[in-house]
Order: C-alpha cells, then structure tokens, then sequence
C-alpha cells in the first residue's frame, strides 16, 4: 500500500467510479491490520518505500500464508526470508505464483511489473562459493526491491586476479554488497578498489577458530579501507536493503 494506491482510491471517490463505504472498507486497515497472531504493518510502503518484508524462520505455512494475504490485499509484492523448501512448498501450493529461490531461501511473489527503484546497479561480490546463499539472498532481495544487479562470484582473496581481471564491472556499480567468511578480507581489498560504499557481510562459513562468523565480523570491523560498513553474520537480506535506501538516494 503505497502514496499511489491512495491516491487512486482518493481520485475514485471523487470521480464517482467509488462509494465513500466502499472506500472506507478499503481503508479500514490502515495504518496496521490486526491478526490475531499478528499485527501486519499496511504504512510501511508508504513511511518507506518498500512493503514488509516477511521473516520466515519460525513461523508456520498457515502464518505466511495470512500474512502474504494481507499484503497481496494492500497490493503489495511479497519477499518471504528465511524459508525452508518444505514451508516453502505448501505456501507456493496456495500462492502457485510464487517463486522460491532456494539457495537464498527466499520466496517473492510479484504481481505486475516491479517498479525500479535504484539510481545506479548494485554489485554483489562473494568471496567463496560457500558464501554464496548469503550473497544469493542480498541478490533476490535487491532485485525484489527494484535495484538492477551484478553478481560476482567466488573472487576471494585466495585468488586475488579474479576478481582484479573483473574491474571494468567494478567501475559500473554504484554501492557493493561484498559476502566473506573465513578471515573476511574480501571487503577490505574492495573497499581500497572503488570510490563507492562497500557493505561487507560476514558468514558463518570457516574452520573452527572462525567462531561462526565472528572473526570475520571483527575483521571487517577492523577494516583498514574507507567506506566499508558491516552488518550481521549472514545477513545478506540486510545488507541488500541498506544498499537499496544507498541506491534510492
């Protein structure tokens, strides 16, 4: 539910072409629709700019379904994270629309045509082919937002003229979405290459004195090169629409 759908809804009154109940009935779950199980935030488009995005991990199929219910009905598009295939598959069995990508773990639903959004292309950059369901996850919500994307995959610091022959594709993104695990260095090394902000995201992925993802998060806190800010471990979906609201500017 967007400025535009308002308006619609506005113009439609007072052209006739809709009763004042029927718009009032249309209106009626503004600015938050109450579920039951849950409160569905229906001004979130509008405060800004993109819809409620749906965390999938820990609820139910029955609990996604009425919430991507809600939203379908606001006329929102739907992003689901953090689903896992089997929910995954019951809620596209209701919504056969619906895509699931499953490296990501993502599930979109769009309906018409998705507005762009961004100003310039979004670069996501992972270091190790491990680290890519992070890095596939900021790429489906980048795109789900309406930034157009570039992808580079498995250029790590382990083989630094991979990602060294690939700078002419460096030079056309306009903020970086940099995916790492082990030591994290990855963002740091790009950070020094471009002139844009650099999003480093650390993963879980490494050997045992990795912690899980923790030296890689303080390794890129620590980063020696201007620009780079982190977020959480795995995070992608974070990282991406940071990148997004970087973009829109």
């Amino acid at each position: 539910m967007d400025a535009g759908w308002i308006k619609k809804v506005l113009e439609d009154v007072g052209s006739g072409r809709l009763s004042v109940a029927e718009a009032l009935s249309r209106l009626k779950n503004l600015p938050f629709e109450d579920l039951g199980w849950a409160t569905l935030d229906q001004h979130r488009t509008l405060r800004q700019g993109y819809p409620e995005i749906i965390f999938g991990q820990g609820k139910t199929a029955p609990e996604i379904i009425g919430i991507m219910s809600g939203l379908i009905e606001a006329g929102d598009n739907v992003l689901v994270t953090r689903l896992g295939p089997e929910t995954a598959s019951l809620v596209c069995g209701k919504f056969p629309e619906a895509k699931y990508h499953e490296r990501a773990r993502c599930l979109t639903l769009i309906r018409g045509t998705n507005k762009i959004a961004g100003r310039g292309k979004i670069m996501i950059i992972s270091a190790g082919t491990s680290d890519q369901p992070i890095a596939e996850e900021a790429l489906v919500t980048a795109g789900f937002l309406g930034h157009e994307t570039d992808y580079l995959q498995d250029v790590g610091v382990a083989g630094l003229h991979r990602l060294l022959s690939r700078m002419d594709r460096l030079a056309d993104a306009s903020v970086f979405i940099v995916v790492a695990g082990m030591e994290g260095a990855l963002p740091s090394v790009v950070g020094g290459l471009v002139d844009k902000p650099v999003i480093a995201v650390p993963t879980s992925v490494g050997y045992g004195a990795s912690f899980r993802g923790v030296a890689a998060l303080l390794g890129m806190l620590n980063s020696c090169a201007s620009g780079v800010c982190v977020v959480n471990i795995d995070n992608g979906f974070g990282a991406a629409y940071a990148a997004a609201l970087i973009n829109r500017l």
